[in-house]
């Protein structure tokens, strides 16, 4: 069983539109917790939204889902979508 953790995470766009969403990795690591984001950010096209260390913390430990476990594995991390994250 491979544990992995999740970063409460919340981005704010040029346009004042708010996301929150979760990154999952598997490193307790908030910087790289940062990156991802910021990358998926990137890949949804919302490359101007902003993360900052205060929106971006660590919130707990977690075994991973499948579909979660596939993605950390095939990219680094996976993101679990909430409010206002394109479907």
């Amino acid at each position: 069983m491979t544990i992995s953790h999740v970063f409460d995470t919340y981005a704010k766009t040029a346009e004042g539109r708010k996301l929150h969403f979760n990154v999952v990795l598997d490193e307790e690591d908030q910087q790289k917790a940062i990156n991802y984001a910021k990358h998926w950010l990137t890949s949804i096209n919302l490359e101007d939204a902003v993360v900052t260390p205060e929106n971006c913390y660590f919130y707990h430990s977690v075994e991973a889902p499948a579909a979660m476990r596939a993605d950390i594995e095939k990219q680094g991390y996976a993101i679990y979508k909430m409010e206002g994250c394109p479907k």
